[in-house]
Parts: structure tokens; sequence; C-alpha cells
């Protein structure tokens, strides 16, 4: 069963991350191409953890079980403005 609180705390540490690696950028300290897919994974998987929490605040707001809610693929939650 995942959290809300476990959710938030693994939101945390990819944000952390991800500062993380944009500093390590603009210091020349990284492989540009390593770490910029690195990035953009950290990003995908941040849009699904925030996706999860939505799933789960909208399935208490309408008397569902928030535990039944999955994470969504990447092509649905990074498709959504598409």
């Amino acid at each position: 069963m995942t959290t809300d609180g476990g959710i938030r705390r693994t939101i945390s540490d990819l944000v952390a991350q991800e500062h993380e690696l944009r500093d390590r950028l603009s210091r020349g300290e990284a492989d540009a191409h390593e770490e910029r897919e690195r990035l953009r994974a950290i990003e995908v998987e941040l849009d699904q953890c925030w996706d999860l929490l939505r799933q789960r605040d909208a399935a208490r707001e309408f008397g569902s079980d928030p535990d039944a809610a999955t994470v969504r693929d990447p092509g649905t939650v990074e498709g959504y403005l598409d």
C-alpha cells in the first residue's frame, strides 16, 4: 500500500535530486547528455507521483478507496496537455 506521506517523501527526494543535477550541470561538473536524460526521467517520475496523489485525493472525495489508485504509465501522465 502506498501512502500519501510515502509519495510526498518520494517527491521530496526527486526534487532534491533534480536540484543537485541542475547545479552540477550549471557548474559544468557533469556530462550534459547523461544528466539531461536523468533529469527527464526525474521529471516523468515526479509527474507520475503528482498524478498518483491527485488520483488518491479524487478517490477520497468521491468515496472510493484511495489505495486502489495506481501509478499511470509515462505516456499517459506526459500526454495530458497534448
